[in-house]
């Protein structure tokens, strides 16, 4: 059953995702459930995850240690001129032909930002969650988005399935994130379709034909697959089904879902870098993707390609 939440009040009648309009009938797009009213009863908790694919918890950790890692972030992009000159770096305002950038280096520098990711609430979390013991992974995907084009819609599997398939993300906005400036989407009930679970999802970023012709050039990442599912958003939520959901972010917010769980981005529209991480948990007792762990993860470089005979 559809959940009766269909739009926000405030939702603008035009969101793109990819460049691209998303259709934003109410049964073709809707807001995220909050679970804030749940957020201290992990059985409830582990019983909606399984059926929405997806936890929203706004205001679950503190705000102003979340501001606090913003700052940090934000002086260290300031000194690479990621930001307008003479502008606050807390306002974000992008800098002259910046792009968006994915910035582990920065992520790891960032004591802040690794005591609110890997150490007090969240680590509880993820505890009290999983059962058990919590391990995450070292490698952190901070996001500094500037104005333009979301990410497309993809699950996460595809990237990290080298390990235990118990395995979470999590992703917080390090800042407000109104429609404007573009968070987070989620296709509802993806994560129990099974062209994503046993198919899609069993792919690997990573994996290459060794025996044919390019070979070598997947082996260098000179050739890649950027485990997209589409680059158009509404006709990906046409062949699947279900709607696309979304909402206005805050900092402090943590929405976290399984790693067959659809999802993307809206286009950032505004003049302003959004910033944003995600993240990943798992039980320390499972076996981990050994792309994503250690000093200095291998990540999607060559030293994480693995050659098959196809």
């Amino acid at each position: 059953m559809m959940d009766t939440l269909t739009a926000s009040p405030a939702m603008p009648q035009v969101l793109t995702s990819c460049g691209l309009p998303l259709d934003t009938a109410p049964d073709r797009l809707g807001v995220l459930r909050t679970s804030d009213d749940i957020a201290d009863d992990l059985p409830a908790l582990r019983d909606r995850m399984q059926r929405d694919g997806y936890l929203y918890l706004p205001g679950y950790l503190d705000r102003d240690l979340v501001l606090d890692a913003r700052r940090d972030i934000f002086t260290q992009l300031a000194a690479e001129s990621y930001l307008r000159p003479a502008t606050a770096v807390m306002d974000a305002f992008a800098g002259p032909e910046r792009k968006s950038g994915l910035r582990p280096d920065v992520a790891k520098a960032s004591a802040p930002l690794q005591t609110l990711l890997y150490a007090g609430r969240m680590m509880a979390f993820y505890r009290g969650f999983l059962e058990g013991e919590p391990l995450h992974f070292d490698y952190t995907w901070l996001r500094a988005v500037a104005p333009g084009n979301g990410t497309p819609p993809h699950g996460d599997s595809v990237f990290m399935n080298r390990g235990t398939r118990n395995l979470y993300t999590g992703w917080t906005p390090l800042g407000d994130v109104g429609y404007e400036q573009g968070g987070l989407i989620v296709l509802e009930g993806s994560h129990k379709l099974d062209r994503i679970r046993n198919n899609y999802g069993n792919k690997d970023v990573d994996a290459y034909c060794s025996n044919r012709p390019d070979g070598p050039e997947y082996a260098s990442g000179e050739k890649w697959w950027g485990g997209w599912l589409s680059k158009n958003p509404t006709h990906l939520r046409e062949r699947l089904g279900g709607r696309w959901l979304t909402h206005e972010f805050r900092a402090g917010d943590l929405l976290t879902f399984t790693m067959n769980t659809v999802h993307g981005s809206l286009d950032n529209h505004s003049d302003r870098i959004r910033l944003s991480c995600d993240f990943r948990y798992q039980l320390a007792s499972e076996e981990v993707d050994e792309r994503w762990v250690g000093e200095n993860p291998v990540g999607h470089g060559p030293g994480g390609k693995r050659g098959r005979i196809c």
